[in-house]
């Protein structure tokens, strides 16, 4: 018997893996976009998106922590506001894939028209810039907690997918 390291690629293999990660490395890190699927759907977009992709999948991920942060915090308020409309599971479970981007979709329209910045008709102009509206809600209202729920959750309620071409 050996008593060598059960890695295949040697202790000094080990060792780069488990090397600390330095501050300024963790702050170029690139985080997850909050409103992924919105941004992947066309239905939203964000001046600090960055793309790429792993495989054949495509990913988005934010370039800023603040406003990751901000939009974190967004869509944990939307999540809380529209659980009993839209018959949401406890904040602990996962949401369905559809659950999520009535969410994301939708409350982000209700958002925009909220704020002014999308028609009231709900035609299919694009949305304003994530980043931009979560400023603008801050500066008018003081606080997310402090916007127009209703007209968002209705927004919510209201949204639906695109439909599909035939054939």
């Amino acid at each position: 018997m050996t008593t060598e390291s059960s890695n295949p690629a040697g202790p000094a293999a080990t060792a780069r893996a488990a090397r600390p990660v330095s501050a300024a490395e963790l702050a170029s890190a690139e985080l997850p976009c909050i409103f992924a699927r919105a941004v992947l759907a066309r239905a939203a977009g964000c001046g600090l998106v960055r793309r790429g992709s792993v495989g054949e999948r495509e990913t988005v991920g934010c370039r800023a922590p603040q406003a990751h942060a901000r939009c974190a915090a967004l869509a944990a308020l939307m999540r809380e506001r529209a659980r009993f409309a839209l018959r949401l599971p406890a904040p602990d479970q996962p949401l369905r894939h559809a659950q999520a981007m009535r969410i994301e979709c939708g409350g982000l329209q209700g958002l925009a028209r909220t704020l002014g910045a999308a028609p009231a008709d709900g035609g299919d102009a694009p949305l304003a810039d994530v980043n931009a509206l979560v400023d603008v809600a801050q500066q008018r209202h003081g606080s997310l907690a402090d916007l127009a729920w209703d007209g968002i959750v209705g927004a919510m309620r209201a949204w639906a997918p695109r439909r599909r071409r035939p054939g």
